[in-house]
């Protein structure tokens, strides 16, 4: 039995302008997981994913068919036949398994948290399939093996979640020219793409000022981050001058708190925390969204209030909101003021992994 884990993502900063290649953001890797328990199989294979029932699969012209359709899987066949093209170059003999995917990344009744379960499920399903055929993999070859993954489903993510589910800790990151990789695919083996460099893509491990808290809030509104970025993507063509103009103070805001964090300066971090609170805020207005909800901008004020700085995370819309502090004193103040606004305290910490080569049993 092979098991592998990818921990949940939060965004920090640089939401929406992260997905322009040259643009950075701040994520975090928390301690919430994915988990993937992969076993051998003789007559035909399994995916049994969150509880639901398993359904069987087949392998047709070296491809994995399901006995019955179901949108729920995309994410993990879209892995599953990356990686197994990946082992046929490597000259690997496809076989038969059972995947169990088990996910933290929502709550009992089946709720999105926003944690980035679909980066989290193709993640944790490639590091399985590269250990089953025996294919040891760097960190940058599972962020680029997941990503080319998650392209082939949607093409307008940054793919931040993606590293932030390989690397954990805290990141800098920037996307890379989709295009260019997508272009480059039509023409190269797996194997080629994984070892070129990828114009644009820059994953950067940060070292947080010491005391420094990262406190989370839950709205329990799931938000639709592919629809928030597709009326973006609409808005950026018909807003052009204002879009440029966020895009540039975005930059400019994250790394100013990337050097911050460089320098061990937690008031300048809380500072750029809410000068991009600030920038999402006017940008939604502008583009005629709601990424801060009602029950962020409270989630943002109470922080305020015991010395923190607030924002959403992610897409917004719902889902989660952070909060950064230099120390913990105000916690259970914090959590009791969010309590009765309706804001759930998630108990997340950040997931600092040890281990810096993914694939090996």
């Amino acid at each position: 039995m092979i098991r592998t884990y990818a921990p949940g993502k939060l965004f920090i900063a640089g939401e929406y302008a992260v997905v322009e290649p040259g643009y950075p953001a701040i994520l975090v890797g928390v301690d919430r997981f994915i988990e993937v328990a992969l076993e051998k199989s003789l007559n035909q294979g399994s995916i049994t994913s969150y509880g639901r029932k398993a359904i069987s699969w087949v392998r047709k012209n070296g491809k994995v068919i399901l006995s019955q359709q179901d949108n729920h899987f995309s994410y993990i066949l879209s892995a599953i036949n990356m990686v197994e093209t990946y082992a046929k170059e490597h000259g690997k003999e496809l076989d038969l398994y059972h995947l169990n995917i088990s996910s933290q990344l929502e709550t009992n009744d089946g709720r999105k948290y926003g944690l980035g379960s679909s980066a989290g499920v193709t993640v944790a399903t490639v590091e399985a399939l590269c250990k089953h055929y025996g294919m040891t993999i760097s960190n940058m070859e599972l962020f680029k093996l997941s990503a080319l993954a998650n392209l082939a489903i949607n093409r307008n993510g940054s793919c931040g979640d993606i590293a932030a589910s390989v690397y954990g800790g805290w990141i800098a990151f920037t996307t890379f020219d989709r295009d260019w990789v997508l272009e480059q695919r039509k023409d190269s083996t797996i194997t080629q793409l994984l070892n070129i460099k990828w114009p644009g893509l820059s994953i950067e491990t940060l070292t947080p000022p010491k005391g420094l808290e990262l406190v989370v809030g839950w709205t329990g509104k799931p938000a639709s981050t592919t629809s928030l970025v597709e009326r973006v993507n609409e808005g950026r063509i018909e807003n052009s001058t204002f879009y440029r103009n966020f895009l540039y103070h975005s930059k400019k805001c994250v790394i100013k708190m990337i050097n911050a964090f460089k320098e061990g300066n937690p008031w300048e971090i809380q500072k750029q925390i809410q000068i991009n609170r600030a920038l999402l805020v006017d940008m939604s207005k502008e583009l005629d969204l709601v990424i801060e909800t009602p029950l962020l901008t409270k989630l943002c004020d109470i922080a305020l209030k015991f010395k923190g700085s607030g924002k959403s995370s992610g897409a917004g819309g719902g889902d989660c909101g952070i909060a950064i502090f230099q120390d913990n004193k105000y916690l259970t103040q914090l959590v009791d003021e969010w309590k009765k606004v309706g804001i759930t305290y998630i108990p997340l910490k950040v997931y600092n992994p040890t281990n810096k080569n993914k694939g090996v049993n």
